[in-house]
């Protein structure tokens, strides 16, 4: 049988330990070795952990504060699998995740199979932010290819020599460290392939500041990766971009709009003429973008109802662009990883 070593690493994320180990050493595969990384908590996790090390199938490591990256470093080093996978604290596999990933990594026409990604379900609550990250996640996985470009961090597996040799998880690198490996292990030839039968569970994510610092960091990091893949075609972004631009066309649209009201009221009289008048050459070059922007929105899973959704909406937005800029000033002082 083939040996699968799991990685799961932790930063005071102590109530979700044991929920996500007791997902892990049930799985239905085996042979299975888990390996526990906590990261610097200083919550209680490392008692946790503690506990968890005394387990036959889980091996343990501690480290001060060093990041997600250099956690599934020194856990790859440390493993003996085949096959090593990665997953998050948050998250609770179905018991036959391992199982089902394994049963994809069969090659077809050839190919060199170095990734198999499953598929994470994001867990609702009864707050707007778990219905939006539910619904954006569920509409990201709807269309996704069997060939893809991401081994997504919560829910895949990577063959360990060819992950060992692309330089594994690189310390350096602020977050999105599973699309940097993915992208490395493309460019060597390799193929990740997509399974939807290999499921996650991710615990409700909750907290409108919560996940606006997620979304900023996201976008903070993901600008190392345009940047260095520029000509890739990315087939894991979804909506993301229609909220990206919500703030800069919506005001864009709102000016259009004023300028057309400015220009009608410059009107003597209000008839059909000046109403045809006042749309000037100007008024549509401003707003035409803002309306094929807003039909994407009208046809996107993103909830449009509520004044609170629309508030969520535009804070997501402007977090965007606020990690963008933090993205470019750590690739201007040439830091975490760029």
């Amino acid at each position: 049988m083939t040996l699968v070593s799991i990685a799961v690493c932790v930063r005071n994320g102590v109530d979700w330990i044991d929920g996500c180990m007791d997902s892990l050493v049930n799985q239905t595969h085996s042979p299975l070795e888990i390996i526990l990384v906590d990261d610097g908590s200083s919550d209680g996790g490392k008692e946790v952990v503690a506990k968890w090390s005394k387990h036959e199938l889980v091996t343990t490591i501690l480290q001060d504060e060093l990041g997600l990256s250099a956690g599934r470093m020194a856990a790859l080093e440390a493993s003996k699998g085949e096959w090593f996978a990665i997953t998050d604290i948050d998250v609770r596999p179905e018991s036959d995740w391992i199982q089902r990933m394994l049963e994809s990594s069969n090659s077809r026409d050839g190919e060199d199979v170095v990734a198999v990604t499953g598929r994470t379900v994001f867990g609702r609550s009864d707050d707007v932010i778990s219905r939006i990250r539910s619904i954006e996640i569920e509409s990201k996985y709807r269309s996704r290819p069997r060939r893809t470009k991401l081994a997504n961090g919560p829910c895949s597996m990577f063959n360990r020599d060819a992950l060992l040799g692309i330089g594994g998880f690189d310390p350096s690198w602020y977050h999105a460290e599973d699309m940097e490996v993915s992208l490395k292990l493309i460019e060597s030839g390799g193929t990740i392939v997509y399974t939807p039968d290999a499921v996650v569970n991710h615990v409700p994510e909750t907290g409108l500041r919560r996940f606006l610092r997620k979304r900023k960091r996201d976008a903070r990091a993901h600008v190392r990766i345009h940047r260095r893949y520029k000509r890739v075609n990315h087939d894991f972004i979804g909506s993301s971009w229609i909220v990206l631009w919500m703030i800069p066309l919506l005001s864009l649209g709102i000016y259009g709009i004023s300028d057309y009201i400015s220009n009608l009221l410059s009107f003597d009289t209000i008839d059909l003429d000046s109403i045809y008048y006042s749309l000037t050459r100007e008024v549509l070059l401003i707003t035409i973008i803002p309306m094929f922007w807003f039909v994407s929105f009208l046809r996107s899973d993103l909830p449009k109802r509520g004044i609170y959704s629309n508030i969520v909406l535009l804070s997501w937005s402007a977090a965007l662009w606020h990690g963008i800029a933090m993205g470019y000033i750590d690739a201007l002082l040439r830091r975490n990883g760029h």
